[in-house]
């Protein structure tokens, strides 16, 4: 999916769409991986103040797209419904992400009651390891109306 793609299956929206291409990978026990690449161009919002002389991406966007990443595998399309963040666990940072480096996620959900789902996933550069987590979120239908 490329990122217009990507419009159909998250709701997230603009500066917050934090995934560039994504895809839905069937793994050799028959399980599902959701594989994603963001690329930094050093424009984003938040390299203005993270930090100033020394630009690096800040964790919790880091966090964010992992959270994406594992959405992809959800089929939300054309729902009205929003995933949210529950729980983080496990999170570690290897090697700092800087404007000019694309990072290469694959995430899993690794249990599910609905509306809770569990995950975890890894971020690479180069085939570097640079962020790990596990995570759990609720998929919670809209109350809102209003149009996103």
């Amino acid at each position: 999916m490329n990122k217009e793609e990507l419009l159909d299956y998250l709701p997230h929206r603009g500066s917050m769409l934090l995934i560039d291409e994504a895809e839905v990978k069937v793994e050799e026990d028959g399980s599902r991986a959701a594989c994603a690449k963001k690329t930094f161009t050093g424009t984003e919002w938040f390299f203005d103040g993270h930090f100033p002389g020394n630009p690096v991406v800040p964790g919790v966007i880091q966090c964010e797209i992992l959270a994406q990443t594992v959405c992809v595998l959800l089929d939300m399309k054309g729902k009205n419904v929003t995933p949210y963040f529950t729980g983080m666990s496990n999170v570690r940072w290897k090697r700092p992400v800087k404007p000019g480096e694309t990072l290469e996620t694959r995430c899993v959900i690794t249990r599910e009651k609905k509306p809770f789902y569990f995950a975890k996933g890894e971020g690479c550069v180069d085939g570097a390891l640079a962020v790990s987590a596990e995570f759990s979120f609720a998929i919670i239908e809209n109350t809102d109306t209003t149009e996103k």
